[in-house]
């Protein structure tokens, strides 16, 4: 066949796939030719420029980015919603919500053992914003850091929980004892209850984790719960480097964990469990947890980020540099 002769037919088949919609089997029975010459042709349409595919992404999708930050941080998934203002958390936390709740609908499975933060703004908005999916079978939902302190915020921390074993019609297991302890001595009592021994005996099963990411400084759910250290106990944090923490662990701008005496007084799973979750979900954004956000993705506590728009950029164009 003569190229041009070769050309015209390629050019009909595309044009009938693409532009007429037939399917590939009804081009092969039209033409007298086999299916799978009819799927080379179409091949060849794309190498000669005959057909051009173009991708117009949407607005308010953030695709290229989402791939920059999974090649940089090594990532399993990102999740990037548009920025309107880096410093409302209220909002950012809104938005990054909705979109953790949409992604989470799609992403649990059947046997599935969810651990969720307890004193986190933005996994309250996710709750908030989850609508109820198809049942999966022998789902449990698991509290993986303290969930007791003031009544007021407490019952907050209990909803992200509850609410979210009812919409995956799972099983809700509670850690009720405080996130952070009075002593490292109330810790080792408080472990032998066995409402709490069956929550940490859960911790390395987890297979699906809900993380907030805090800065130094609580946010003002955490403060509210009274799960906070004291200005000299920040002070000292502070001063070993530390930036941030997922469940009231903290670590330093490289994400190395920073240990002081502190860290025998919190109730959570432990950061080195947490980097062994086959995927651990970040959800934070804001300016203020800039520096948090990056510590985490470069200790690997979490392997998707579900973020705003000027994080994202952010840690794109400036984590490194820090």
């Amino acid at each position: 066949m003569a190229r041009v002769d070769e050309l015209r037919v390629i050019s009909r088949i595309a044009r009938m796939y693409y532009e007429l919609g037939i399917k590939q089997s009804e081009i092969s029975r039209q033409l007298g030719i086999s299916q799978a010459t009819v799927s080379r042709f179409l091949e060849r349409a794309k190498d000669e420029g005959i057909v051009r595919i173009s991708v117009t992404i949407p607005a308010g999708v953030n695709s290229e980015l989402e791939e920059t930050l999974i090649h940089q941080y090594k990532l399993r998934d990102a999740i990037i919603v548009d920025c309107y203002s880096d410093t409302d958390e209220s909002i950012i936390n809104r938005d990054i919500g909705a979109a953790a709740a949409y992604y989470l609908e799609t992403a649990i499975n059947h046997n599935e053992v969810i651990g969720i933060s307890s004193w986190s703004s933005a996994l309250l908005a996710l709750v908030d914003a989850f609508h109820s999916i198809q049942k999966r079978n022998n789902i449990r939902v698991i509290q993986i850091l303290g969930g007791v302190g003031n009544p007021t915020a407490e019952a907050h921390a209990n909803r992200l929980t509850s609410r979210l074993a009812g919409l995956v019609s799972g099983e809700a297991v509670f850690l009720p004892v405080p996130g952070i302890l009075g002593s490292g001595n109330s810790l080792k009592v408080l472990e032998q209850d066995p409402y709490v021994q069956k929550a940490i005996q859960m911790f390395d099963e987890v297979t699906l984790a809900l993380v907030g990411i805090g800065a130094l400084q609580p946010s003002n759910l955490l403060k509210a719960s009274g799960n906070i250290f004291t200005d000299e106990e920040l002070a000292l944090l502070s001063s070993k480097g530390a930036v941030g923490d997922a469940l009231l662990r903290f670590f330093d701008i490289n994400g190395k964990a920073v240990q002081t005496e502190l860290s025998n007084r919190v109730f959570s799973m432990k950061l080195e469990q947490l980097q062994k979750v086959e995927r651990a979900i970040g959800v934070a954004g804001g300016v203020r947890k800039r520096a948090a956000i990056l510590g985490a993705l470069r200790g690997r506590y979490i392997n998707i980020l579900i973020t705003d728009k000027c994080t994202a950029q952010w840690l794109a164009e400036e984590g490194g540099k820090v």
